[in-house]
């Protein structure tokens, strides 16, 4: 009976332990997406407005730009269908929230672009490209959660 109680201890603890392991392998992992979002985002937001301000007058900064505009709202996309860890949940909806701004933004780009009528104007809002740039902010509170 004894061994039978240490066994089952034994178990207890090893199950235990394991969704731990597999909570903190769960928000390494999560951390790590959040980073490699947040780098592509940044990259995104500094490099979009001169490529934007160039697609106006010219056709292969245009096709260069429409590339950019797909590829950021997929890698957005991908982000926001990421299961985030509980301890994260809140910090990732920040994020979401303001990939949902971007999303609208760069929507509206490639209709414009689509309708051939990309407008000045709108390039020189930056709005999204600014709310990608602060995503930033998060991702760092983010990566504290590996700490």
């Amino acid at each position: 009976m004894k061994n039978i109680v240490i066994i089952f201890t034994t178990t207890i603890l090893f199950l235990g332990g394991c969704s731990f392991l597999e909570d903190v392998n769960n928000t390494l992992n999560y951390v790590d997406e959040a980073r490699e979002f947040g780098n592509k985002a940044n990259d995104f937001a500094d490099q979009a407005p001169a490529l934007a301000k160039e697609a106006i007058n010219d056709e292969q900064a245009l096709n260069e730009f429409e590339n950019r505009l797909d590829e950021m709202k997929n890698d957005i996309k991908e982000f926001n269908e990421l299961e985030a860890p509980e301890v994260g949940a809140e910090l990732h909806q920040k994020i979401v929230d303001r990939n949902e701004q971007a999303l609208d933004t760069i929507d509206q780009f490639l209709t414009n672009i689509e309708d051939g009528d990309l407008d000045p104007s709108m390039v020189e809002n930056t709005e999204a490209f600014q709310t990608l740039a602060e995503i930033n902010n998060i991702i760092d509170q983010i990566k504290k959660l590996s700490e």
